[in-house]
């Protein structure tokens, strides 16, 4: 069997700088690097990572838990870490919890079982030793039980799309509510004053921040938030298709925000049936740049989420923490990331 000794020997390095470039740590040539590559090729050698582990005390291997790949959001945070860590060297295990198809019947809020689906990833964590673990949520929500089951792992952990209930915890999150204040801001930019919302739930986390963003954008207009112009739906098509039927039935309002995609293009198909065209008679706008969003007709305008900046500052953040020798204090503030508007034909311009 090839040792890593073995490989030094062939290339006339020593055993450091083999270490070095299979790690991708190395400041040495390219033709040095070249050298030492070929040879792994050639005798088809394998790092024996478990020895390593065990000489140093560190894997350069992260956790990677998602509650669920499927989720419309999850991909892309995942991508991103993931190509962090690619640069970083660092070697990702990536755990799908499946949780949606797990619970089936039950609340996602039933952080019981979901710890019970949670513990044996977290068994495994333990045994290859990871040297942190990254924990992406499916929706956001107050994690309470959850971060007191991964923090077993070790305490290097940072939580994305969710707030950890916990002060050793990092959490990187959307910011909502300077989203909604900015899709608020570009619609009473256009002249609208009576604008009506279709929110998510009620008790939501991103429900209640985009209404503050919302009442935020209004307030510094001058224009008074009309509590009649709020109706609350389920994240859905229909739900946004029947709040929209009923903001609309009485001709006042001139502009919907809806608070995702989804509900947004079922309040396309009310406003049709009302007769009203898009763009023009009655403008909507959504939230999120779900792919839907582009294949409804006008182009609807949205709020991109910032998917890809969660998941960079995510792996930024634990690798930050693993690197940094000192015992520093941790900034456990949420960090909240912003997205950016996307603006297409579904907004008429009043001021024209």
């Amino acid at each position: 069997m090839v040792s890593l000794k073995d490989i030094a020997k062939m290339c006339n390095v020593s055993p450091s700088t083999v270490s070095n470039v299979l790690n991708g740590k190395s400041s040495m040539s390219d033709e040095v690097k070249q050298r030492v590559l070929e040879a792994v090729r050639e005798t088809g050698y394998q790092p024996n990572y478990y020895a390593r582990n065990m000489r140093t005390n560190k894997s350069g291997t992260i956790g990677i838990i998602v509650e669920d790949l499927c989720q419309f959001s999850s991909p892309f945070i995942v991508e991103m870490i993931l190509e962090f860590l690619e640069k970083k060297g660092y070697r990702p295990i990536l755990m799908n919890l499946r949780m949606y198809h797990k619970l089936k019947n039950t609340s996602i809020e039933d952080e019981d079982t979901l710890c019970s689906i949670l513990e044996p990833v977290v068994q495994q964590m333990e045994a290859v030793k990871v040297e942190g673990v990254i924990y992406v949520a499916a929706h956001c929500r107050m994690l309470k039980k959850v971060p007191k089951l991964v923090t077993k792992i070790n305490n290097n952990v940072v939580y994305t799309y969710a707030y950890a209930d916990s002060r050793d915890n990092r959490s990187i999150i959307i910011d909502d509510e300077s989203g909604a204040k900015d899709m608020m801001d570009y619609i009473i930019s256009k002249g609208h004053k009576n604008i009506g919302i279709i929110a998510g739930t009620a008790d939501n986390f991103h429900t209640i921040a985009r209404i503050k963003g919302c009442q935020q954008a209004l307030f510094n207009a001058g224009m008074l938030f009309n509590p009649d112009h709020l109706l609350y739906g389920e994240w859905d098509m229909q739900s946004g298709y029947d709040q929209a039927k009923k903001l609309l039935k009485n001709g006042e309002i001139t502009a919907l925000w809806c608070m995702n995609d989804r509900m947004a293009s079922g309040a396309y198909g009310a406003a049709r049936e009302l007769g009203l065209e898009i763009g023009k008679d009655i403008s909507i706008a959504g939230f999120d740049n779900h792919e839907l969003s582009r294949s409804l007709y006008p182009q609807l305008t949205t709020f991109e989420l910032p998917l890809y900046t969660i998941g960079y500052c995510a792996a930024q953040a634990l690798v930050e923490e693993l690197t940094n020798e000192e015992e520093e204090k941790k900034d456990n503030q949420p960090m909240k990331c912003k997205g950016r508007m996307i603006i297409r034909d579904s907004v008429a311009d009043l001021t024209k």
